[in-house]
């Protein structure tokens, strides 16, 4: 439900100063569009794309080598042509800053922070490039990273993408499946490998695993290992084995010792491919998806510049991992020439108040985190506003699933009325968002504030016919830069057009049930590959999800349709908080919380009590697999899992069956 009171409103100083204030007098001097409001310059960017995507361009100052011959082939979703003529490098946009400025702040579980200039940054990934031409990496080769989220994963991407080879990360939870699901399809010649890390208190020791790895890819060339810690100045590192080689590798320590000093770029068309990204693979291998340079470059650069209002004086930073495109979203941020902070460990070790504590101590001014971080401090009682400063904090960002009315009001409650709150929502498939924040217009409680500048975003009904106010497909009409260039393997782009054009044909369909507000906001109910349909009636999980675990003793939930007598019949598994179990009242205040929140049709028809609820390496929930498992069929693909055993859980609930 649409709210018409903001939870916060920018300020005019605010919009005034805003880079998105900067952008509009840029495009009045540039074409003499004049927009007195954000929705006016929205439907002049998707309407008159090419001039918008030119003076994108044009204002980040792409470094090239080479200009464009025209903006845009041809004004259609597939087979359209960004930039065509052009020639530049991703890494050489991303290190285009060379001074004594902070460029990459790293902490990790059990080890001192790290700090890394941009002028020491420039300098690493000109030792590192040097070696790598060494071992013959040229363009178009691929080089993977199993990799933990250090700032040995950013150089090895930087020196990678200098190149013009192609790089690809997972992190090192993901299984060894899983790895070999995703590398094996793209036949790495490099793999740099963290030997180990720490998690939640624990030493992780990855040698076995990164064994089994290099033995299932046979066309790799050179084994690069990442120590469990290495200091860039001291050149202190420490090892999880003796440092016996058993391998044909490296240490990464010795790739960089050399004294070059100078980096060539490799110059390459637009949509040189810079990035290989996976689809989850819960229900089948993944998919591998190929990013273009130029695009991701300035679909980017447009969010975190305009959407993300980022600046030089900025620190930012996103819990994630290197295999989720957070990662690299957040990694395009040196393009900007602000602060990065990486984090790697359990965001919740020793206690709930590790990151806000880090936001504190850095001055962090854009923290980027998952409504399920949010519902974890939220649930153990934590009010960060109490026990931490928390004055450089301007803006939260929220991704990974749909953030809750009810995570909306615990932030303005406990960590800062004045601070803006940018849920935000796009994927892997796009590199990017889809919808995102936006400094110069308000918050809505339950709402992402607006569609992305030249995204042409609408809500489709069964009928292909755009809807407001009422919930729908989520769809793009027109073509944008950060677009796949095409899925490897897949030379008739059959995987593609099955993956987004099979619906509504020439238009992108992006698998998410949304509904999109009076005032141009977007709430989003959840992936509609998973939406409920009892009786006929669609009911997003996410809407769900927000009555369900804003109850007290709810830790976590998960909900499917299971086909049943001709009919889908909606299934509710809840974890609960330790030493409370589902019994008959509690189970009565579920429902009826959901029916009085929602409505009759949105009440399970079971709820079972389980111990785990099955995520993926990144975090999110497994709707689609554990609905497959529940209606009979097989899950091909539990590597995908972060969790896999939990699914052992559900089958062993005879009730489900009967």
């Amino acid at each position: 439900m649409h709210s018409s009171i903001p939870l916060w409103s920018p300020s005019k100083a605010k919009i005034e100063n805003s880079n998105l204030n900067t952008f509009s007098e840029f495009v009045l001097n540039q074409t003499g569009n004049f927009f007195s409001d954000y929705d006016e310059l929205y439907s002049w960017s998707v309407t008159s794309i090419e001039q918008f995507w030119e003076c994108i361009w044009k204002f980040s100052n792409v470094i090239h080598s080479k200009s464009y011959d025209r903006v845009l082939s041809e004004r259609k979703m597939l087979g359209a042509k960004w930039f065509e003529g052009s020639e530049l490098n991703f890494a050489e946009n991303l290190l285009r800053f060379n001074d004594d400025q902070i460029a990459i702040i790293s902490a990790r579980e059990n080890f001192p922070t790290i700090k890394i200039t941009y002028s020491e940054l420039n300098r690493l990934v000109a030792h590192c490039i040097f070696s790598l031409r060494n071992l013959g990496l040229k363009k178009g080769d691929r080089v993977c990273g199993y990799i933990s989220n250090v700032p040995e994963a950013i150089i090895a991407m930087l020196s990678t993408t200098s190149i013009g080879a192609v790089w690809s990360s997972t992190s090192p939870d993901f299984g060894l499946q899983g790895v070999i699901d995703r590398f094996g399809q793209i036949k790495p010649k490099i793999l740099f490998a963290s030997e180990g890390y720490f998690y939640n208190g624990k030493k992780i020791d990855c040698t076995q695993k990164i064994e089994q790895i290099v033995e299932q890819l046979p066309e790799l060339e050179q084994l690069i290992i990442v120590p469990n810690f290495y200091d860039f100045k001291s050149k202190y590192s420490t090892r999880v084995s003796d440092g016996s080689k058993n391998r044909n590798e490296l240490l990464f320590p010795d790739l960089i010792n050399n004294n070059e000093s100078v980096i060539r770029f490799e110059q390459l068309p637009f949509d040189h491919p810079v990035y290989i990204m996976y689809s989850s693979g819960t229900t089948g291998v993944p998919k591998c998806i190929v990013h273009g340079a130029g695009g991701t470059l300035l679909q980017h650069f447009k969010e975190l510049s305009l959407h993300t209002d980022l600046k030089r004086s900025d620190v930012i930073t996103f819990f994630t991992t290197c295999g989720w495109m957070m990662w690299n979203w957040l990694v395009s941020s040196l393009q900007i020439g602000a602060k990065i902070f990486i984090y790697d460990g359990s965001p919740i070790y020793p206690n709930e108040t590790i990151l806000w504590n880090k936001i504190e101590e850095e001055k962090i001014s854009v923290f980027g985190t998952s409504p399920k971080f949010i519902s974890i401090c939220e649930k153990s009682k934590l009010i960060p506003k109490n026990q931490f400063d928390l004055t450089s904090l301007r803006c939260l960002l929220s991704t990974g699933s749909p953030l809750s009315a009810d995570n909306f009001h615990w932030i303005y409650t406990n960590v800062k009325d004045d601070i803006q709150l940018s849920s935000i929502s796009g994927g892997t498939d796009i590199i990017s968002c889809f919808m995102l924040g936006n400094p110069i217009k308000p918050v809505y409680q339950g709402e992402i504030q607006t569609a992305g500048l030249g995204m042409k975003v609408l809500a489709f009904n069964d009928d292909g016919q755009p809807v407001a106010n009422e919930k729908g497909e989520l769809v793009c009409t027109e073509p944008f830069p950060s677009m796949p260039v095409y899925f490897w393997n897949d030379t008739e782009n059959k995987k593609y057009l099955s993956a987004y054009f099979e619906k509504f044909p020439g238009v992108w369909c992006h698998g998410d049930y949304i509904e999109i507000t009076n005032s141009n906001g977007i709430i989003v109910y959840g992936r509609s590959d998973a939406t409920l349909n009892p009786g006929g009636v669609r009911i997003g999980t996410a809407e769900i999800y927000r009555i369900v675990e804003a109850i007290p003793e709810v830790n976590e939930s998960i909900v499917i349709g299971q086909n049943y007598q001709n009919d889908v019949r909606v299934i509710l598994f809840v974890v609960l908080k330790i030493g409370i179990l589902l019994d008959v009242k509690l189970e009565q205040k579920i429902k009826s919380a959901i029916r009085n929140l929602a409505t009759a049709r949105h009440v399970p028809a079971k709820i079972f009590q389980v111990k785990e609820i099955p995520h993926t390496v990144n975090g999110k929930k497994v709707e689609l697999a554990l609905a497959r498992l529940i209606n009979g069929k097989s899950v091909d693909n539990k590597d995908a899992l972060l969790n896999p055993h939990s699914l052992d859980e559900y089958l062993k609930i005879k009730e489900l069956f009967l």
